[in-house]
C-alpha cells in the first residue's frame, strides 16, 4: 500500500472561485468585488478561526489582483519584523493574521494603512478576533475596524460533507458516505487538505485497481503515515 501513496498530499493553489463560502456568501461577494477593481479604496477586515479560510482568501485576492496586472502583495504578518515601505505603492495588500504583528510593524501597519487609503488602494486584512478585541496599538485596532468586517464562519461538518460529495460527484468519483465521515474524523480538517485527500485517494485507487472504501481508505490513512505534515492519523 505505501507504493499507492504516489505523493505527499497537498492542497491545491487557492483561488477566489474554490473557496468554498458556506455562510461566508456576502464575504466573497466583497472580495471578487476588491479582486476586479470594482471597489477601489476598499479596506476589509476578516476574523475568524484557524482553519477557517482567512488565508486562503487573502493569497486568492492578491494572485486574482495580479492576474489583472496589477501590483498586490500577501504579507504573513507572524515573519514580518517590519513592513517594507514599498508596500505604500503596491494597488493592494493583504495582511494576513495581524493579532502577530510585532510592536515595530505594527507602528508600520498604521501608517500603511493611511497611506493605502489615502491612493485609494485596497487593503484586506485578518485576524483571529474583532478589530476592538485585539492585543494592538489603539490606534491601529482603530484603523483596522474603519472599513468592512466580516467573521469568517468555518463550515460544519455536515458543510464538509457536502463540498466533499459535490467535488467527488465533478470528478465522477464514487464514495459511500461512511468514508466521508471518516475522513473528517481522521484528517486535518481544512477543506484543502480534505478536498487533497480526496484527489490523492483518487489516484490510488486508480493504482490499486480498487473501488474507495472504508476498508481501503484505512489501508490509505495507515500507509500515509509517512506523510504526517500533511495528515492527522488517528488510531
Amino acid at each position: 500500500m505505501k507504493q499507492l501513496v504516489l505523493e505527499l498530499v497537498q492542497a491545491s493553489q487557492p483561488t477566489l472561485d474554490n473557496f468554498i463560502a458556506g455562510r461566508n456568501a456576502e464575504l466573497l461577494h466583497e472580495m471578487r468585488a476588491m479582486a476586479e477593481g470594482r471597489a477601489a479604496g476598499m479596506a476589509i477586515f476578516m476574523w475568524g478561526e484557524a482553519g477557517s479560510g482567512r488565508s486562503h482568501l487573502l493569497r486568492s485576492l492578491v494572485d486574482a489582483v495580479r492576474g489583472r496586472g496589477r501590483r498586490a502583495e500577501y504579507v504573513p504578518c507572524a515573519d514580518a519584523p517590519c513592513l517594507s515601505e514599498g508596500l505604500r505603492r503596491l494597488d493592494c495588500v493583504a495582511l494576513d493574521d495581524v493579532d502577530r504583528l510585532a510592536p515595530a510593524a505594527q507602528v508600520d501597519a498604521f501608517s500603511l494603512y493611511n497611506a493605502l487609503k489615502e491612493r485609494g488602494a485596497v487593503i484586506a486584512t485578518s485576524g483571529n478576533a474583532p478589530p476592538q478585541q485585539l492585543e494592538l496599538r489603539h490606534d491601529l485596532a482603530t484603523r483596522l475596524g474603519w472599513g468592512l468586517v466580516y467573521h469568517v464562519h468555518a463550515l460544519s461538518d455536515e458543510e464538509k460533507a457536502v463540498a466533499l460529495q459535490n467535488h467527488a460527484a465533478a470528478r465522477g468519483i464514487r464514495i459511500p458516505e461512511d468514508v466521508y465521515a471518516y475522513l473528517l474524523g481522521r484528517v486535518r480538517r481544512d477543506m484543502g487538505t480534505l478536498l487533497a485527500v480526496l484527489d490523492a485517494l483518487d489516484r490510488s485507487s486508480l493504482a490499486a485497481k480498487r473501488a474507495i472504501t472504508l476498508p481501503f481508505v484505512r489501508d490509505w490513512l495507515q500507509a500515509a503515515k509517512v506523510h504526517e505534515s500533511a495528515l492527522r492519523i488517528e488510531d
